[in-house]
């Protein structure tokens, strides 16, 4: 899929760069993508219209050797934590203190998920997630400083594409606390790679590349001793580089900052005539954006990991206001306006805990391909979470409002909800924002259409090639569609589930109809189809509730089933949990799905045109002073 609005008529909407056209960009982009799926995907059945539980009940475990092993570090860090990391003053000072960064070190924590024999931890991405949501329930700059340097710095690319003398010379320097950053974002680019202008050019004996440009909201870029540079080594072609700062050429231009996350080391990075030998090319050359994309399919798995953490820590700070401010004669958690609140905020946290917890056990059980989950976890993640923190200050009102410092000039409680408002924000866009998120999934959640009966669509494809993908697509559809209707075994019982059961039998229905209703899409819009960005949308927002409710029962149902007498004390509560949750999804379902052909798109759409053609700017006069 492509990021073009869903203009109708020709002209309409901002010039387009004159230097990459439309088609261009997006072969750029398709080439990237992973076209066959080796492996199950629990999110991609759901778009075919199959519920495929058995891919999360029984729920996976984690592997108990590793537990037992990473439990006394994980207790060291949190005794670290606790005794070193002052977010407030990390916010108030826009800096990590270097005590804090040396103690990291010491502990391991830059190399977690680096594996033993290079002299890192190796640990999982489960203790991985553990470890960084622990450091961001007390501050997300320290948080982003660990992820950015591990999730998608150069140890993840690294593990995935490296040669193995590539992994002898970085890892054991990366586990030793060497930091690195990965500079893919651009001043004019950001989600569309074509119009990179970072190069890469092969020096005339064959022995090194030498790298110009610059690379902008660069995390940890600032600071950083090891980084990946994705850069342009021929028209459509992007390759990745290990890039040390140290070498002659590599300039940090500007430390950026920002709304929220005062601490982190995010800047702009520039390249003069940087000499990276060949050997430095990481994965090959031209496989620059394939690499960013695997990475991120298992980097992305980190921010629904804080996301979560951070719902856990506004659901203490609103249970705790609501049973100790009383108004009107009772604690306000008695009322039903923010009791509403509260029971969502629940919930809710319990859905991030169980979503970013299934992708990241499939991701370390192996067997699957997650790209979908993770890309939704992170999605649903982040936009559940920003209401969550947005509900916890209304709760907290004034006291939620006020900064830590303040509070605790005037002894109350220092409890930092207005910060954790603004480091929450970046979640949201970090990592692929959530529209760039929608498009993703919607292009994979297309991808079986596209295969039957793309050349149907397709305005280069001759007759000879149509009548042939004409009977294909016949036949396959013959069958296809009346089993989105009844399917097989179309009422299942799901009796070992108990009250949950119907919240499953409701996924199941609704997932068939989620298939339909993408097919109904494509049939309505053709070609058009990826230009109709909120309809696509809506289709994604769906799945993520599928995907959320059949988590979230699961989930619950293991907690009620297991073999842990305090898991199992938990699991009439997780029961009411799930259902509750499911309730409300339910209800978001059916909105989206009954918005895809009911909607106010074109109209909206239309009125956009008018504003960015200068039609509108006497909306913005009067009471204000212009700039």
């Amino acid at each position: 899929m492509t990021t073009v609005a869903p203009d109708e008529k020709k002209g309409a909407g901002p010039t387009p760069d004159k230097h990459v056209s439309e088609q261009e960009a997006r072969a750029v982009a398709e080439a990237a993508r992973e076209k066959e799926w080796k492996a199950p995907s629990f999110v991609k059945e759901l778009f075919n219209g199959r519920l495929h539980l058995e891919l999360l009940h029984p729920w996976p475990e984690i592997n108990e050797a590793e537990l037992a092993r990473a439990e006394p570090w994980l207790e060291k860090l949190e005794q670290f934590l606790k005794e070193n990391v002052d977010g407030d003053a990390i916010d108030r000072d826009s800096k990590v203190p270097d005590h804090v960064v040396q103690g990291l070190k010491e502990l391991g924590c830059f190399g977690i998920k680096i594996p033993t024999e290079y002299g890192g931890l190796g640990f999982s991405q489960t203790v991985y997630n553990r470890a960084i949501s622990m450091v961001a329930s007390l501050d997300g700059s320290v948080a982003t400083l660990l992820s950015a340097h591990q999730s998608i710095g150069v140890p993840t690319p690294l593990k995935l594409f490296g040669t193995e003398e590539q992994k002898k010379e970085y890892f054991p320097r990366l586990a030793k606390g060497e930091i690195s950053a990965f500079a893919l974002t651009e001043v004019s680019v950001g989600s569309d790679p074509a119009r990179m202008e970072t190069t890469a050019t092969l020096t005339e004996d064959g022995e090194a590349y030498i790298l110009n440009g610059e690379k902008l909201w660069c995390t940890n870029g600032t600071v950083a001793d090891i980084i990946v540079v994705m850069a342009k080594t021929g028209e459509r072609k992007i390759s990745a580089f290990i890039v040390e700062m140290a070498w002659p050429g590599v300039e940090v231009a500007h430390r950026c900052h920002f709304m929220g996350l005062k601490g982190i080391e995010n800047g702009l990075l520039r390249f003069h005539n940087v000499r990276v030998p060949k050997g430095n090319l990481l994965g090959g050359e031209g496989r620059g954006l394939k690499l960013a994309l695997t990475t991120l399919n298992t980097g992305r798995l980190t921010i629904p990991a804080t996301c979560a953490a951070a719902g856990k820590r506004c659901l203490q700070a609103a249970r705790e206001f609501s049973q100790s401010r009383v108004q009107w004669g009772l604690p306000v958690g008695k009322h039903d306006a923010v009791a509403q609140m509260l029971g969502s905020i629940a919930c809710n946290t319990f859905a991030m805990d169980a979503l970013q917890e299934i992708a990241t056990l499939m991701a370390d059980k192996g067997g699957f391909d997650i790209r979908l989950e993770a890309a939704l976890s992170k999605m649903w993640n982040t936009e559940a979470g920003w209401i969550i923190v947005d509900d916890c200050l209304q709760i907290r009102s004034g006291k939620g409002y006020e900064t830590a410092d303040s509070l605790k000039a005037r002894g109350e409680e220092p409890i930092p909800v207005e910060r954790m408002l603004r480091d929450f924000r970046i979640n949201r866009i970090f990592e692929g924002s959530s529209e760039i998120m929608r498009l993703f999934i919607a292009r994979e959640a297309v991808d079986t259409h596209l295969k039957v009966a793309g050349a149907l669509v397709d305005p280069r494809a001759g007759y000879g090639q149509k009548l042939p993908a004409f009977i294909k697509t016949a036949l396959y559809y013959a069958w296809w569609y009346p089993t989105r209707w009844v399917g097989w075994g179309w009422w299942p019982r799901y009796g070992e589930f108990g009250k949950l059961a119907k919240h499953l039998r409701f996924v199941n229905r609704r997932t068939r109809k989620l298939a339909r209703m993408l097919f109904y899409a494509i049939l309505r819009h053709g070609p058009r189809l990826e230009k109709r960005q909120k309809v696509l949308g809506r289709l994604v927002e769906a799945s993520a509730e599928l995907f959320a409710m059949a988590a979230v029962c699961c989930k619950a149902q293991s907690l009620k089933t297991s073999k842990s007498p305090e898991e199992r004390a938990q699991g009439a509560t997780a029961i009411a949990l799930a259902d509750g949750f499911c309730r409300s999804a339910r209800r978001r379902i059916k909105d989206r799905l009954h918005g895809i052909f009911h909607n106010d798109d074109v109209a909206i759409y239309q009125l956009a045109q008018h504003v960015i053609a200068d039609e509108l700017k006497w909306v913005e006069e009067g009471g204000v002073v212009r700039l």
